[in-house]
């Protein structure tokens, strides 16, 4: 049976807090020695707003949680990213991704656009088709139901479905997509050419859909519907990216809430490959232009304490979102940069770049840890995404190297030859 947001917050499991004459950093320094309890949800609220002089010993008791969970190496997935649409029937206050089919800007990708991106970055060494789209436009727009039509596809997904296996077919590239939320059905359907799939949480505050919040005017942000697409993919077994969006008027024992929920989803079903942490940026033409952006000591304990309530989950924030410094989140407990793409910009916050890829080998060996690339599934989640279907099963086992990351385009050679 399907679990409510609410069943989901109410069984995480409490564990007492350290006696009250216990310091905060007596109870970090048994978390990091290993001999202190699992970070229970009412520390991880005390420690996500810790203060300055109790961060050092945050960071240090996830950096090391980090180090026993994947030493000594940081990955990443290069990708291209696909726009395929960006019209959306959700408003948040926070995008700039979004389009109505009036505004500049609005396009939907062609069949031939799509095989040209993918080609460009099979050519640049890219494995991986990232799909971002808006979710289910032509239920609010009469013009994308006549773009589908005169693509041939009765829906936005049925249309996504295609072009993911489109790029399957005729390229190296893996896809995967996030198309917002998805049924059982559309879950199915999508595994068969996508080795994972994705849908960010972002959070489970209700206060975010109230009238002039982040999700005023987003139907599709209700937590607990979010929620079910999660554990719907759970149920099918399927490799699953989410993750929580901070800075965006929730607060941070909401973000220990949000993630605490994707932690129960996951020890139920063990299918979330990796967890975002990802900051707000504000940006001219947003509504939310004026709201103030989460600052680096708030980005690292959201970071540190995720890593902590997590555990063996591989955690990801991206590069380009906390430039210059973002070598800095190392220290926090990531093991992953996520997707870095040499040839297509994020288009979700175009105003920050992508790190050169030489820059992120250089920045994150300086942090003490070897840079490796993998595919869009991580290494323990390819039994489950081969499970797809026969084509993406081959294509898996032709890109995988030995360990389960990208394999060398050196090796491909050899073994093509």
């Amino acid at each position: 049976m399907l679990m409510s947001s609410a069943s989901i917050l109410a069984t995480r499991t409490a564990k007492k807090t350290p006696a009250a004459k216990e310091s905060l950093a007596g109870y970090l320094r048994e978390l990091r020695d290993g001999n202190g309890l699992p970070l229970s949800p009412e520390m991880a609220r005390r420690l996500i707003v810790c203060g300055d002089d109790e961060l050092p010993a945050l960071l240090q008791a996830a950096r090391t949680a980090k180090e026993k969970f994947r030493p000594g190496v940081i990955t990443y997935s290069r990708k291209v990213f696909i726009p395929l649409t960006n019209l959306c029937r959700d408003y948040c206050g926070y995008c700039i991704f979004r389009r109505d089919p009036d505004q500049p800007g609005a396009h939907t990708m062609s069949p031939d656009e799509v095989l040209r991106v993918a080609r460009d970055g099979e050519a640049l060494g890219c494995r991986e088709a990232l799909f971002s789209l808006g979710d289910k436009p032509e239920l609010v727009f009469p013009q994308m139901r006549t773009r589908l039509r005169e693509l041939g596809y009765k829906s936005t997904l049925h249309y996504l479905e295609a072009m993911c296996e489109l790029v399957l077919r005729e390229t190296k590239l893996l896809p995967h997509a996030n198309p917002g939320l998805m049924n059982r059905n559309w879950l199915r359907r999508l595994r068969v050419y996508c080795p994972s799939l994705g849908l960010m949480l972002e959070s489970t505050s209700l206060a975010l859909l109230r009238p002039g919040a982040a999700h005023d005017g987003a139907p599709d942000k209700l937590p607990a519907l979010r929620l079910r697409t999660i554990e719907l993919a759970g149920q099918l077994n399927i490799p699953f990216t989410t993750g929580i969006l901070i800075g965006i008027g929730e607060s941070p024992a909401d973000r220990v809430d949000s993630l605490l929920a994707i932690r129960e989803l996951h020890r139920r079903y063990g299918h979330i490959q990796e967890v975002i942490i990802q900051n707000f940026r504000s940006k001219p033409g947003i509504p939310m232009h004026s709201s103030p952006e989460p600052g680096r000591g708030e980005m690292l304990r959201a970071v540190a304490v995720a890593r902590l309530l997590l555990g063996n989950m591989n955690l990801q924030a991206p590069p380009n979102l906390s430039a210059p410094n973002y070598e800095e989140l190392i220290s926090a407990g990531i093991n992953d940069w996520g997707g870095v793409s040499p040839l297509t910009p994020d288009f979700i916050n175009p105003e920050a770049p992508w790190p050169q890829l030489d820059d992120l080998r250089r920045r994150t060996e300086a942090a003490g840890s070897k840079l490796k690339e993998r595919l869009t599934v991580y290494p323990e989640f390819i039994a489950r995404a081969t499970a797809g279907g026969e084509l993406l099963a081959a294509r898996l086992a032709a890109t995988a190297d030995s360990e389960g990351l990208a394999r060398s385009f050196a090796a491909e050679r050899t073994s093509a030859a």
